[in-house]
């Protein structure tokens, strides 16, 4: 377990540092053409999702995300309390990451976040991000486990851009980019609308996939 949770931890920054960092960066190199930010952003959670996935997965499951690690509690493939360590060792870490991606760049290492991210359209967006994430996640670990890192990232990055808030399908990067007043920002008060939509959508998904009869195998620690 404590490889597991080194691995969670690890991942989990690296993952944050990413969406951030590259945040950063697109925004400075688009000279104010948001697409191009976006697509450069979306371009490197989506590498860093299958590098980390593939690297990580066979110690911890690679999930870095609580949603995930919920639906695997759920299933019983993780018990209670490891299951809260890897929730804690996640958020920790994608706090981590993202302070890590305010010093590279020079910025205030602790922010508070100030892109207005809210209403009901964007909340679904996140429930749909997180069901696709988590569905995608058991059918594909099921059909051929190793392409769960490649269809990991196709579905971020896909989410990037056909879910109104870009997908963020992830309650600890929530937390994360709440504390950052970058690109990838989210302001704290919309924040438990994004982290309650991705449980309720994580959750779904995994109602769906058991009606499918997808196995409740489990791939990690």
């Amino acid at each position: 377990m404590s490889r597991a949770l080194l691995a969670e931890a690890l991942g989990s920054l690296l993952l944050s540092g990413v969406v951030i960092g590259s945040g950063i960066l697109a925004e400075r190199l688009a000279s104010g053409n948001i697409g191009v930010a976006l697509l450069a952003n979306t371009a490197a959670t989506a590498a860093i999702l299958f590098v980390l996935i593939t690297g990580l997965g066979p110690i911890s499951g690679a999930h870095f995300n609580p949603a995930v690690t919920i639906v695997m509690m759920i299933q019983r493939a993780l018990n209670l309390s490891n299951g809260l360590l890897y929730m804690l060792v996640q958020i920790t870490g994608c706090i981590a990451g993202a302070i890590l991606a305010h010093a590279m760049f020079e910025l205030p290492l602790v922010q508070q976040g100030t892109h207005e991210r809210s209403g009901l359209a964007l909340g679904l967006s996140e429930g749909v991000a997180a069901f696709t994430l988590v569905l995608t996640i058991l059918l594909v670990r099921r059909a051929r486990p190793s392409a769960v890192p490649a269809a990991v990232a196709l579905a971020i990055a896909a989410g990037y851009w056909w879910t109104a808030s870009t997908s963020f399908a992830n309650p600890a990067i929530t937390v994360a980019r709440a504390m950052s007043d970058t690109f990838a920002g989210i302001r704290p008060a919309d924040a438990p609308l994004f982290i309650g939509a991705q449980i309720t959508g994580a959750i779904i998904a995994a109602v769906v996939a058991k009606a499918l009869k997808v196995a409740n195998s489990h791939d990690g620690a």
